[in-house]
């Protein structure tokens, strides 16, 4: 199974997912602070993925003696639109052995893609359209969204997966497509704008995303672009699926608008810096519930939230 994460006592291995498909890359890291920074400039990146490098960020703080509180704070603060990343620190943070407790988080996360990935594959036959990379490389192993597409195939669904490019990290570009490679996930790479034309022509016949944060209405953040997603496949009768490990549902939020979206360095968009242009980067945007078709967990499939 791929990873992008390994743990030996006193070093955190991360794969940099920046450098990939090209090279594979694995950075060695000794402090929490490190692991911050490499949240923070997307060497790990994924909801599930960033709460499990925080919590091996914590057995990196305990074994050097480091203040834990403070380094829990350092580990939060390195994104703040996935509830993910503060559920893992403070689970982690709670335990009398951390560094047990972050290897419990990484295997746990891996039992509940698995069982995700059941639920959500008796949803899926055919063209399937995603964005971002919600696989393996996002997740303690197997994946949510992506999981689902594995679950399903091993079924013995005929998938063919649609993978948004997804600017302006091109997660699904240089991840999602390297991951669909190296399992032999039949797979076609479409320029985000296409996402319109690959609903309307019948090419898929469900969207499957992950998510970072899914208020107690049910309204769901997660990476720029699905919110377009969500719009087009509501026009045209096509079911959009969010999975969603229940760690990612915030009971505390109540609606989408009380969300907070990161927003990054502009520079990243490239090629904006012509004359007196402004830019703006925001890495998410925040589906309402009532364009979401379910919500699929490691318990079961979920129609409605917040009802109750």
């Amino acid at each position: 199974m791929l990873t992008a994460i390994r743990y030996e006592p006193g070093t955190l291995y991360l794969l940099d997912q920046r450098v990939l498909p090209a090279e594979e890359r694995w950075l060695a890291l000794a402090t929490a602070s490190e692991v911050a920074e490499a949240i923070r400039c997307m060497v790990v990146r994924g909801a599930p993925a960033i709460a499990i490098a925080a919590g091996y960020g914590l057995a990196l703080a305990a074994r050097r003696g480091s203040d834990l509180d403070e380094a829990a704070r350092t580990l939060v603060a390195a994104r703040p639109t996935a509830v993910n990343l503060r559920w893992g620190v403070d689970r982690v943070r709670q335990a009398r052995d951390i560094e047990a407790a972050a290897r419990d988080l990484h295997d746990d996360d891996l039992r509940v893609n698995l069982a995700l990935g059941e639920h959500g594959a008796t949803l899926l036959d055919g063209g399937v359209l995603t964005i971002c990379n919600t696989g393996a490389l996002a997740t303690g192993g197997h994946g949510t969204a992506l999981g689902m597409v594995r679950s399903a195939i091993a079924h013995g669904r005929d998938i063919h997966l649609y993978a948004c490019e997804t600017r302006p990290w091109f997660q699904g570009a240089r991840l999602t497509a390297w991951e669909c490679a190296q399992d032999r996930i039949r797979c076609t790479l479409v320029a985000d704008g296409a996402a319109a034309s690959v609903l309307a022509s019948g090419r898929a016949r469900a969207v499957v995303v992950g998510c970072d944060r899914v208020a107690r209405n049910g309204d769901t953040a997660n990476k720029l672009g699905t919110l377009n997603l969500a719009v087009i496949a509501r026009h045209f009768g096509v079911p959009l699926y969010v999975a969603m490990p229940w760690s990612s549902y915030d009971p505390a939020t109540a609606t989408g608008r009380d969300i907070i979206v990161e927003e990054r360095d502009p520079a990243e968009l490239g090629g904006y810096q012509h004359g007196p242009v402004d830019a703006w980067n925001p890495a998410f945007d925040v589906t309402p519930a009532e364009l979401v078709s379910a919500w699929v967990t490691e318990t079961g499939v979920v129609r409605v939230l917040g009802e109750g």
